[in-house]
């Protein structure tokens, strides 16, 4: 399957615009430290004393300076939130660049690793010249105090080498806790670790400032080495205390917002372990394809769980709601805080059980790609499972008024291992269906319902359901040939794909999107992500 360059363009091409900016940033920096250092008359004796070790400790440390300064812009969700909604950031594709914040994050982070070993290691082989290569003449320039020093001394004895062992320890814990087996082993070592996140180059230069220019130090040129010394440590803090001030202001007044009270009203059990929480919050504003984060303290006070609003407010009705399928320790403590005793897997009408609910938290809403459905004139919808809930969301918006919005035309695809998933949101779905036939546009919607496992497949006979029935398949859902059909329909338009589910079917909705088999269409790929 060959690439399309207008679909590749408008995928990936703003997206590795930006890596290749950064990219370009670090080694700009790193050249261009590295080359002070090794070429710099100021450092001439301090580099005949440790050689490429100086060069490339400091090298790596600017872009360390660089990435510890870019890496929580990204976690500033409610800036992201802001600029998304704000008639600044008008184009669209600047608008899925914001989607893609999370990945950054991660670039950064796995820079910061990277180079901090080269940082480290740099500074190991300094300290064993330092050591080795102790100079009478020069006893300004030096860390060890005399020829043959044991290097573990220096590191032990001196301020860069307690807090740079520190940091280093600091950094190996928030490496491992953010890994994918730690996250799923026990979710709450992640949330602890990251409480820790603290620049990794923020501890004292020491050893490496400026030389003198002679070899007798004189009083006025072991000061210009402490200025030197001094700017080094004021560079590392100018590159940092921006974004860190910026982060801190935006946790502070994230945690101002979610501490106002939270009303759940009702909690409501569907099939297949899922269940609805509807919930009330003074002044809580939200759009279709938001999502909100809880913390529930009766389960565990660090742990904060993003969900996608499946109802948002409006001026009828104030309360809003999310749905959750029970799977991992958190959302079974919670599940049993909200009901006293599971219902029978094999229940499909919703029961509602009323009791006195634990507190909650609620931190948001935040955006994310799916608020773009509504800015396409044709979009599709694929769905996995729970992950439907973002698209429930846009469903009741249409419910309400689809007239408003730039959308003429939606396809929605769910795909379900079990039938009884789709009672979830088949009310919903029918009243849209009724309401569309009514207002003369039944063509304005097309579902596409897919059940992957057959054993004890039964049929939704009942007649409410009867708009569902005719809309469902069995088996898994033949990409080529949907996508081939929506091309066809729709010649010379942008299609907006949204996908919300596992990552196979992500990466085959990807693949086809930047394929060179259709003509006259773009399929422009659109991936649910919290950040």
């Amino acid at each position: 399957m060959g690439l399309s360059f207008k679909s590749w363009v408008a995928n990936e091409g703003g997206k590795h615009f930006v890596l290749i900016l950064w990219l370009g940033a670090n080694t700009w920096l790193f050249v261009r430290t590295f080359l002070m250092y090794s070429t710099g008359q100021q450092y001439y004796y301090l580099y005949k004393m440790l050689g490429l070790g100086l060069c490339i400790s400091r090298a790596s440390a600017s872009v360390l300076n660089l990435n510890c300064s870019l890496v929580l812009l990204p976690m500033c969700r409610s800036l992201l939130t802001c600029l998304r909604g704000t008639h600044a950031v008008s184009s669209r594709s600047t608008r899925r660049l914001l989607d893609k914040s999370k990945t950054f994050h991660v670039a950064c982070g796995v820079a910061i690793c990277i180079f901090s070993v080269v940082h480290v290691s740099a500074h190991l082989v300094n300290v064993v010249n330092f050591s080795a290569r102790y100079s009478e003449d020069l006893p300004a320039l030096n860390l060890a105090r005399y020829r043959g020093e044991d290097p573990r001394m220096i590191i032990l004895t001196t301020v860069p080498g307690v807090t740079g062992v520190l940091l280093v320890v600091i950094l190996f814990l928030m490496f491992t806790a953010s890994s994918y087996c730690i996250r799923v082993f026990n979710y709450e070592i992640f949330c602890g670790a990251l409480k820790y996140q603290i620049n990794v180059d923020a501890h004292p230069p020491g050893c490496l400032g400026a030389n003198q220019s002679s070899p007798e130090p004189q009083g006025e040129e072991l000061e210009s080495g402490n200025d030197a010394e001094r700017r080094c440590t004021e560079e590392t803090w100018m590159w940092v205390s921006g974004p860190l001030c910026l982060y801190c202001a935006e946790r502070f007044y994230r945690y101002i917002r979610s501490s106002d009270p939270v009303t759940i009203v009702t909690v409501i059990r569907h099939p297949c372990d899922v269940i609805e929480v509807r919930m009330l919050k003074r002044d809580f504003k939200a759009y279709p394809g938001q999502y909100i984060v809880l913390n529930c303290p009766g389960v565990s006070s660090f742990e904060n769980h993003p969900f996608t609003l499946t109802t948002c407010p409006t001026e009828e009705k104030e309360t809003f709601g999310i749905h959750l399928r029970i799977v991992g320790d958190w959302t079974e403590r919670f599940t049993k805080l909200l009901l006293p005793k599971p219902g029978l897997e094999s229940e499909i009408l919703p029961m509602v059980q009323q009791r006195r609910y634990p507190k909650l938290y609620v931190d948001g809403p935040f955006g994310s790609s799916s608020q773009e459905v509504f800015n396409y004139e044709v979009s599709l919808c694929v769905a996995g499972g729970i992950g439907v809930t973002p698209f429930a969301c846009v469903l009741h918006a249409l419910l309400d008024g689809w007239k408003r919005f730039r959308l003429r035309r939606l396809y929605f695809v769910w795909v379900c291992r079990e039938l009884q998933s789709f009672y979830w949101f088949s009310e919903l779905l029918c009243a849209l269906h009724q309401k569309l036939w009514q207002e003369n546009r039944p063509d304005y919607l097309n579902v596409k319902l897919f059940v992957s496992q057959t054993e004890d497949l039964q049929s939704m006979s009942e007649e409410k359901y009867r708009p569902l029935s005719s809309r469902l398949s069995i088996g898994r859902p033949r990409w080529k040939l949907l996508f081939d059909e929506i091309g066809n329909a729709n010649k010379h338009k942008r299609v907006g794909v949204f996908c919300c589910g596992p990552k196979g079917i992500s990466s085959t909705l990807h693949r086809l999107c930047n394929s060179g088999r259709y003509t006259g269409v773009t399929f422009e790929f659109n991936k649910e992500s919290f950040s």
